[in-house]
């Protein structure tokens, strides 16, 4: 089983960022891709950012196209997405969660929840006016 937990959740002002990151642990397979989905209030979960096992490839919600940025620490098995530019809209549970078995691949498959097999709880992001 893979564990993830994500954590950098917070309160912050419009025009503020943060950085959340998300640990995995447990029997972490070689070669996965991660990815970022949020969920707010009375909505259903969106998919925000994807990225290769590599580091190379990434995907963005263009939502968050140029304020958001997706990166990972495989020796860490870490990955991270800063927010820049935060918006009222953005407030929402982050969640992260591995493509298990999948390094990359047509960027439609990796914006499918269906895609991915593990998922953390989620963190609380809320931007306030």
């Amino acid at each position: 089983q893979v564990q993830l937990v994500e954590s950098g959740g917070g309160l912050v002002q419009a025009g503020d960022s943060l950085r959340l990151s998300c640990a995995a642990s447990g029997r972490t397979a070689r070669g996965y891709a991660m990815a970022w989905f949020r969920q707010a209030p009375g909505k259903e979960r969106e998919f925000v950012a994807a990225i290769a096992w590599s580091g190379e490839s990434s995907i963005y919600a263009d939502s968050v196209n140029a304020r958001f940025t997706i990166s990972r620490e495989n020796a860490k098995n870490t990955m991270y997405l800063q927010m820049n530019s935060l918006k009222p809209e953005d407030t929402a549970v982050y969640f992260c969660a591995i493509a298990a078995g999948y390094v990359w691949g047509p960027a439609f498959h990796f914006k499918q929840e269906s895609r991915y097999d593990y998922w953390g709880p989620g963190t609380q992001v809320t931007v306030s006016s």
